[in-house]
């Protein structure tokens, strides 16, 4: 995969080159945050496994283009959440003010659609709009549940769904379309895509109740401060469900506090305990590692066996990646 990835690499930066000063300081800020490439991978494996070939320049462009759009989200999310801190660097709105996140972030859109464009498939065009308005309508049904009493798991399933697992199941749609597979094989693809999203999540959430990632207690390789989406009043899994299994008036009130945004470090400090001790992140694990097994068999039967394990590693990394 390195010649596909390299030219995709290729087209991502040429894409956040500009003339103008200032954006091109912003977008350089942008560029330099390089993550993991987990959603452009993914458009390229699957495009590799039903394709047997390199990928055309399409399918790299409809991987630019949900890069691009991915990071616009990002951007705009930070300034909604006021986020000083995008993976383990400055966040846009907290060096260039909101007024240039947002933006840039528009700017970013734009470049989204026009990489679309130039894969001159009205598929592609098609997917990567609707994919846009399920981004924002999963942030704001997520802002619904933080105003709500309570946050139920279907709730937390429904937002999981808009916000990441659509990203991923377009990539891997738009991989397999790319590659020129049959509606069913696209159909089977975009489940995988799905599947991922939804486990890689789950796992980000439970990154959230252990400084080191989830392999213990001790300070050390993740960035993201304990308890971060509770201090921005989001509920997630494990206290979900340890509210359900561990009914207690106490916690319910810390929870209602924690949606209020008025609960201190320490409250917080003690729903995250609470989730923990009473089975929370032992189910949000063993619903992920379910959700992971059958992505795995769908992983196992595409493609040459190479492409096929590549997949299955890949849905193993997300499971048990620590960053």
């Amino acid at each position: 995969m390195a010649g596909d990835l390299e030219r995709y690499e290729a087209l991502f930066r040429h894409s956040l080159e500009h003339e103008n000063d200032l954006l091109g300081r912003i977008l350089a800020h942008v560029a330099a945050r390089r993550g993991k490439m987990m959603r452009p991978l993914l458009v390229l494996l699957v495009s590799r496994a039903f394709s047997g070939a390199e990928a055309s320049e399409g399918t790299l462009r409809s991987a630019v283009a949900l890069e691009l759009l991915h990071t616009a989200s990002l951007i705009h999310d930070d300034v909604v959440d006021q986020s000083a801190l995008r993976r383990g660097q400055q966040s846009v709105n907290s060096v260039y003010g909101n007024q240039l996140a947002v933006l840039s972030g528009d700017f970013l859109l734009s470049l989204a659609l026009l990489e679309t464009a130039r894969t001159a498939d009205l598929r592609v065009v098609e997917i990567i709009a609707r994919l846009g308005g399920t981004l924002a309508s999963g942030e704001v049904r997520q802002t619904e549940n933080v105003e709500r009493p309570e946050t139920t798991e279907a709730d937390y399933f429904a937002v999981i769904r808009s916000k990441t697992a659509a990203l991923f199941e377009a990539c891997a749609r738009l991989g397999a379309l790319g590659a020129g597979a049959g509606a069913a094989d696209v159909e089977r693809a975009a489940r995988l895509g799905e599947l991922v999203g939804l486990c890689f999540q789950i796992r980000d959430d439970i990154f959230d109740f252990y400084a080191d990632g989830g392999q213990g207690d001790a300070d050390g390789k993740l960035g993201k401060p304990t308890g971060a989406d509770m201090a921005e009043g989001k509920l997630t899994l494990p206290v979900i469900h340890a509210l359900g299994a561990a009914p207690s008036a106490e916690m319910s009130a810390l929870a209602a506090r924690v949606k209020q945004r008025e609960a201190t470090a320490e409250e917080i400090a003690r729903l995250v305990d609470f989730a923990k001790q009473s089975g929370g992140i032992a189910y949000a694990r063993s619903v992920m590692s379910r959700l992971a097994a059958e992505a795995c068999a769908l992983a196992g039967k595409m493609g040459a066996s190479d492409v096929a394990q590549a997949l299955t590693n890949y849905v193993n990394f997300v499971v048990g990646r620590d960053f």
